[in-house]
């Protein structure tokens, strides 16, 4: 596939370096932000006359056909595009001719990337808010059935005062309740539009960034073009707010574990949430709550992995931001799939409160004063 950057060099490179530059393996999941956001781009250059009214139409049509094949399959991504932008804009001058190129004015892949990434972030985050919402009425609903339940509250895992079960259970609600506060303010600073900041400088063209941002559904635009194509910090907040959710998730999963051991006994697993052992067959293991425990620092790891990218780059854009992306969707990914298994392994938590009674007869308990 032909270069975009093709200028001061032959743009021949080695194939190690090809593989090597290439993010179309990991940015691909990006492809419907990125065309939905070069329609808006072409309607915006039809609007202001960059380019006329009949190519802009032509470049929207072009792109719809290349969204409906790509998601019916009639379509597959060419892998060995350097990445989601080069490859809808190949396919799409394949598909309408010259016209097709015209779809780059007044724009860069720099703000390009930039707004696919934010309109992706944007999407994942009430995704993410939905499943908190999710677990939260698991948890709510489990709690409510145990409120008369009497079960040992612990400080410094010693038996200290006796609790019922529906509490301690809100003591979760009420974390994941400050997790989705987090979600939803990280929200603001995601939905700035950097379009129109170009490469760094924006463009000699008279552009309406306002237009463009609001049909997108942005609710502002970036004020600096510098920084507009340089700020990853929604990716680092994104990934903040999703190591304290799996740091809670964590915390939840240790308790989970023990109360399943036949130390404690107060819960038992539904069967769908366990796995047994290969070689000991009376064994029921709390597998999925140790799976969340376990990616809780894989999800670390990516919030660290994308503050260490971050922390050295000068202004403006530099070919170390694109490993944003591998660690923000991994924790994108994991925090998802955690939050899918944890809402129905709470659901058919069975609750053994006659265990849970008896351990809080025992041990001198202090009741509440």
């Amino acid at each position: 596939m032909a270069k975009m950057w093709t200028g001061r060099t032959d743009g021949v490179t080695d194939k190690i370096a090809d593989d090597f530059n290439s993010s179309i393996k990991f940015d691909s999941r990006m492809y419907k932000q990125d065309i939905i956001g070069s329609m808006a781009h072409a309607s915006m250059l039809g609007a202001k006359n960059i380019i006329s009214k009949i190519d802009a139409d032509t470049i929207i049509d072009g792109l719809n056909g290349i969204l409906s094949d790509l998601e019916s399959g009639a379509l597959e991504i060419d892998y060995s595009a350097e990445d989601i932008h080069m490859f809808v804009e190949q396919v799409l001058t394949e598909r309408i001719g010259e016209t097709g190129k015209k779809l780059h004015t007044a724009r860069s892949r720099n703000d390009q990337v930039a707004l696919d990434m934010r309109m992706y972030m944007r999407e994942q985050t009430d995704i993410v808010i939905n499943k908190i919402d999710e677990l939260l009425k698991a948890i709510v609903l489990k709690a409510e059935e145990h409120k008369t339940s009497i079960m040992p509250g612990y400080t410094h895992l010693q038996r200290a005062q006796p609790v019922t079960f529906g509490h301690h259970l809100l003591a979760y609600a009420m974390m994941l309740i400050r997790d989705k506060e987090r979600f939803f303010d990280l929200k603001k600073r995601i939905n700035v539009s950097p379009i129109g900041c170009c490469a760094l400088a924006g463009t000699t063209y008279d552009t309406d960034r306002v237009m463009e941002a609001e049909t997108l559904g942005f609710s502002e635009i970036a004020l600096n073009s510098i920084d507009g194509v340089s700020d990853r910090d929604f990716c680092v907040e994104f990934t903040a707010a999703a190591s304290m959710l799996m740091m809670h998730l964590s915390r939840f999963s240790e308790e989970i574990i023990l109360w399943s051991s036949w130390e404690f006994k107060f819960v038992e697993l539904s069967d769908a949430f366990t796995t047994g052992s290969s070689i000991m067959p009376q064994k029921k293991n709390s597998d999925m709550a140790e799976l969340v425990r376990g990616k809780t620092g894989r999800v670390y790891g990516d919030l660290m992995g994308i503050l260490t990218v971050l922390k050295g780059i000068p202004l403006a854009y530099n070919k170390d931001m694109q490993e944003d992306k591998e660690g923000v969707f991994d924790a994108v990914d994991t925090v998802k799939m955690c939050l899918d298994v944890f809402a129905p392994m709470v659901a058919t938590m069975k609750v053994l409160k006659e265990n849970m009674l008896s351990a809080a007869q025992k041990g001198l308990l202090t009741p509440p004063i």
